[in-house]
């Protein structure tokens, strides 16, 4: 295979399994549309996202979820939900993208994709939980719009300009080294003031009366 065609498959496969994790409703509608559409040569394995059947189940719950991940709560619960949809879902359009190589680089195509649907999932929807602590609702909305341009930006850079793709997916894991821990200590926070807003996190009322140490 050319070094650009490989590059543009790889591209194609490592952006839908990141574009999962972060709106896969949104990710199967741009690349069933396109597909359907003439604008993109889907490989094999990503015909079936064509299927009007496919592209009206994927619509309909992209507005689910257009509306769902923007109120606060409910986008976090969703979010949980989705990690057992997101993933797999992830691996397999990665999976499908590699095109007819063999085996091995469908399994390959099918760990390098869950593992960035993983990656972007967790980006989401903890960053989405440390948003709930803000009493408003609007940067709720412009978190999910951004994420909603993001994928699809992202997705056309990777069909149109796969070696961009490629060298901004990288920054992309880089940040999230550096962002995840900070976003699961502000998480460990979040759950422990609602622990002690509930009683979980006080500690027993010791009787006054007892000897300090005396059990």
């Amino acid at each position: 295979m050319p070094v650009d065609d490989l590059t543009q498959t790889l591209a194609l496969a490592l952006g839908a399994g990141w574009a999962s994790g972060i709106n896969l409703y949104a990710a199967v509608l741009m690349l069933g549309l396109l597909g359907t559409s003439g604008h993109l040569d889907l490989p094999p394995g990503l015909e079936i996202l064509t299927d009007p059947l496919v592209l009206l189940a994927a619509g309909a719950m992209y507005m689910v979820e257009f509306v769902a991940d923007k109120i606060p709560g409910v986008d976090t619960a969703w979010d949980s939900l989705h990690t057992f949809v997101r993933i797999p879902a992830g691996a397999m359009l990665a999976a499908g993208a590699i095109g007819d190589l063999g085996p091995g680089a469908d399994l390959a195509a099918a760990l390098l994709g869950g593992g960035l649907a993983a990656a972007s999932h967790a980006a989401k929807s903890g960053t989405r939980v440390l948003i709930n602590t803000s009493p408003e609702p609007f940067t709720n909305w412009a978190a999910s719009v951004t994420e909603d341009v993001g994928v699809v930006a992202g997705l056309f850079i990777a069909i149109n300009h796969p070696a961009v793709f490629l060298g901004l997916l990288a920054l992309f894991l880089l940040m999230l080294v550096w962002l995840l821990p900070k976003v699961w200590r502000g998480i460990k926070r979040v759950f422990r003031f609602v622990a002690r807003l509930f009683g979980g996190g006080r500690d027993e009322p010791r009787d006054p009366e007892r000897p300090r140490g005396e059990p």
